[in-house]
């Protein structure tokens, strides 16, 4: 193949990876917006999703499309309880305190990294997508006859991949009309603006601080369902997409949604197209040199608001 086949496949791969890196990035940057919390223990909720997705599938029967629809449904609730859980018991405990609860998710990561080992072992778990059909994708040349479609050989995709894509934008549009549209997205905003002045006007602040915080890990637990049919369940799988996830919220700007998707588009694609032409390991160091240079020149990110 030319050199812009290639580039189009590098770009689909890359908009997959935007595509959950998104999810999982939102998920984050709205527990800071809301609570100012910086929970290093995001990438172990993703993880949590997809380990549990494999759990609700494999006892799942009949197509693997039921097992799918169930993972999808069951494991962001699970890990959502999850986090919720830890916040009345942990995050609550020490007042939202930004130092304290840095030590206390860095604490909750070791914990849910090895209870998942114990419990699920350290073998990397498939799960069966619901349909993988393989896809052909036609490209356009200049030839003796004028612009003429060409399919060349190896140039495809998957049906599920296009699907991941669709899935998280729909999810996003949602969590969009979420936070803008209804009752309990304007208590996150109020809580968000001014905690005070929210308690005050009757708004009960722990109540909307422990739906954030499962809502948030709910979230990256719905990136790794739909991710997990492409990789495999492991429970060191959290790592990358809490790195990510955090050079994404630093790009955008803290607390800004739509700087995070579009950071995350950034980032997702530059990753794929330079994972696919060079190394991933050259990706993840551009992604860091970026954000470096993003904190020297405009430490508020490309999206966010700079502190009066």
């Amino acid at each position: 193949m030319d050199f812009g086949p290639y580039l189009l496949l590098a770009s689909l791969e890359g908009a997959v990876m935007a595509a959950v890196l998104a999810l999982t990035a939102v998920g984050l940057s709205i527990v800071f917006g809301v609570m100012r919390v910086v929970n290093v223990a995001h990438g172990e909720f993703f993880m949590l999703g997809a380990v549990f997705a494999w759990w609700v599938a494999s006892w799942a029967v009949g197509h693997p499309a039921i097992g799918f629809v169930l993972a999808l449904i069951l494991a962001p609730i699970l890990v959502g309880l999850i986090a919720s859980a830890a916040d009345m018991i942990v995050l609550k405990r020490v007042e939202y305190d930004p130092e304290r609860t840095i030590v206390a998710t860095i604490g909750l990561l070791y914990i849910i990294q090895q209870v998942t080992l114990m419990t699920f072992g350290p073998e990397a778990r498939p799960v069966q997508p619901p349909f993988n059909q393989r896809l052909a994708l036609p490209w356009f040349e200049f030839g003796e006859n004028g612009l003429a479609i060409v399919w060349p050989w190896g140039l495809g995709t998957t049906s599920y991949k296009l699907f991941v894509i669709a899935a998280a934008i729909a999810i996003l549009l949602a969590v969009w009309a979420l936070m803008s549209r209804t009752k309990l997205g304007l208590y996150m905003r109020a809580t968000q603006l001014d905690r005070q002045m929210a308690q005050a006007f009757g708004i009960n602040v722990e109540r909307v601080y422990i739906s954030v915080f499962g809502f948030g890990a709910g979230l990256a637990a719905l990136g790794a369902v739909l991710i997990v049919p492409i990789q495999q369940a492991h429970y060191l799988m959290g790592g990358d997409p809490l790195l990510l996830s955090f050079i994404v919220v630093i790009i955008g700007g803290l607390g800004s949604l739509s700087g995070t998707v579009v950071a995350a588009v950034l980032i997702g694609m530059s990753d794929g197209v330079i994972s696919m032409f060079f190394s991933p390991t050259l990706a993840k160091i551009l992604s860091t040199l970026l954000v470096a240079f993003i904190l020297i020149f405009r430490p508020q990110g490309l999206f966010g608001k700079r502190a009066a």
